[in-house]
């Protein structure tokens, strides 16, 4: 297996130079030269019963480093090859839906009205009501879904330059570029609203900007850099983070995981773990997944480990999704695993379409919906 699918070099001129990228989940991250085979899932017994409700396809995601984005009872969403469409989660039914002709590396953001995606040709291409409205070149490639708040659009490119642009014409209304590790991930960095302000990521840590003109707030810790050489000293946030009050927790890719207090803009605990993808939580607990496959709870308020669940080892699982009582998780199968969030017990497990699933789960009012790298959309609600 390669180890060469997840990393962009900063450095798009020299051709020559290009490094590649690192599987999150491949065989080099356990060493050895054979990959670990996933555990049996054996017979299942559902506790909490769950019914497919519709499936809608939307086309081929692939490698594409899709978010779903939900407003109310709407879905956004988008393939590899440049289709982006809104879903009703209630019926599944297309609200609208638009070709644009250009295969994408990044999407999708949206505001329910304007919807925004990155093309393989370092375009920012943004849609109004399903309708294209405009584009803009960018600097660089972009891996991170485009932000779309306060009627601008926010984008985070991989050579560090955060840019914002007026949703409405594409004007752009100012640029800032930081300097970070010379490798980026190929996965969906950290690029959130928090209130006024906007936060987004940089070398493991978490930095508050003024969406008005690009000026740091503030910064918190939440991973340090490690090891000799470039992919080892790699700390990028990874999406999608879990924000309850003024708590904001996060995961650094392969480093850690760790909880800031927004009004205060410092770390309050961080903890050493190995997962590639994002967390999500409650007042109370914290979760996310590891590389290996563990699937992990941490107390929100201090950082102690609450239950680990290792029956999903090695099987490349999503970010999971806080749902009620469940946590969800999908895996690389096409299967998604419904844990207790109390205690990490299985509670259901159902089958998609084989092909992995493609995207953190997310719920769209009393709906789940599930994307797999095929491009089929799933919705499930409770039987």
């Amino acid at each position: 297996m390669s180890a060469r699918r997840h990393l962009r070099p900063l450095r798009p001129l020299l051709a020559l130079a290009l490094v590649g990228s690192l599987t999150l989940s491949g065989c080099s991250l356990w060493g050895g030269s054979s990959k670990p085979q996933p555990l049996q899932l054996g017979p299942m017994e559902p506790v909490l019963a769950v019914r497919q409700a519709w499936s809608n396809p939307i086309g081929a995601v692939g490698g594409l480093p899709l978010q779903v984005h939900v407003q109310g009872t709407q879905l956004t969403l988008a393939s590899a090859s440049g289709t982006v469409a809104a879903l009703d989660a209630r019926t599944g039914a297309d609200v609208w839906r638009t070709q644009l002709g250009t295969p994408l590396t990044a999407g999708i953001g949206s505001d329910g009205r304007h919807a925004a995606v990155v093309s393989a040709n370092n375009e920012l291409i943004v849609l109004d009501q399903g309708r294209e409205a405009w584009r803009q070149p960018l600097t660089a490639q972009s891996y991170t879904a485009p932000l779309v708040a306060g009627a601008r659009v926010f984008v985070l490119t991989a050579d560090r330059t955060l840019a914002a642009y007026d949703a409405a014409s594409g004007q752009r209304l100012w640029r800032q570029q930081r300097q970070g590790e010379p490798l980026v991930l190929r996965e969906s960095g950290l690029l959130t609203a928090v209130g006024d302000t906007l936060v987004t990521g940089v070398s493991g840590r978490l930095v508050g900007i003024n969406p008005d003109n690009g000026t740091v707030r503030w910064e918190s810790l939440i991973a340090t850099s490690r090891g000799t050489n470039d992919v080892e000293r790699l700390v990028e946030l990874v999406e999608p983070v879990s924000r309850v009050g003024n708590s904001l927790c996060a995961r650094a890719f392969q480093a850690g995981v760790g909880c800031v207090h927004l009004g205060q803009g410092n770390t309050v605990w961080s903890d050493k773990a190995s997962g590639a993808t994002g967390v999500a939580g409650d007042e109370q607990q914290l979760f996310g997944t590891e590389s290996n496959g563990l699937v992990q709870a941490w107390r929100r308020n201090d950082g102690s480990r609450t239950w680990s669940y290792n029956q999903l080892q090695y099987r490349k699982l999503t970010a999971p999704l806080l749902l009620g009582r469940s946590v969800v998780v999908g895996d690389d199968a096409g299967w998604v695993h419904l844990l207790s969030a109390q205690d990490g017990q299985p509670l259901n497990r159902f089958a998609t379409d084989g092909s992995g699933i493609a995207a953190t789960p997310v719920q769209a009012g009393e709906t789940l919906v599930v994307v797999t790298r095929k491009g089929a959309v799933y919705g499930f609600r409770p039987d």
